[in-house]
């Protein structure tokens, strides 16, 4: 019977794994990671939709405002609303030089409509544009043109 010596090299790559425990560790470290990154991305999410917030008011802003200078300064009715920017009113008063200022209506991140509000009740404009907020309901955390 032959016996084959143990040689450096051989005991390397018997000892060159990990164990259970080192795998453990590092999985744990990577969760650990993984979970705050996730915990961090979803505050910056959440700031995202309020800055969507205020550019989408802006937009609104400036299609209501060219609406205006299209129709003799005068704004939307309430009951005519920001659909007159996507298409043309049918009750009065008509606007004179009406063309399509959107091309569909604007959602806010929740998915509901924006509000319009004519005349205003909180801004110093002609006119309120506001988003209901998280909630989806009219209350004192609305985002709007005031």
């Amino acid at each position: 019977m032959k016996h084959t010596p143990v040689t450096p090299s051989r005991r390397a790559r018997r000892s060159s794994g990990f164990t259970l425990v080192e795998l453990v560790i590092v999985i744990t470290i990577i969760a650990v990671l993984s979970g705050s990154g996730i915990y961090l991305i979803v505050g910056f999410i959440d700031d995202a939709k309020y800055q969507r917030v205020d550019s989408d008011l802006k937009a609104l802003d400036l299609a209501l405002k060219s609406y205006e200078r299209n129709n003799y300064f005068k704004p939307p009715t309430q009951e005519q609303g920001l659909q007159a920017l996507v298409e043309k009113p049918s009750g009065d008063p008509q606007p004179e030089r009406w063309r399509a200022y959107l091309d569909e209506p604007m959602k806010d991140p929740w998915g509901l409509d924006y509000q319009y509000r004519f005349p205003p009740q909180k801004s110093t404009k002609k006119y309120d544009i506001f988003s209901f907020g998280e909630d989806g309901v009219e209350s004192d955390d609305d985002i709007g043109n005031w």
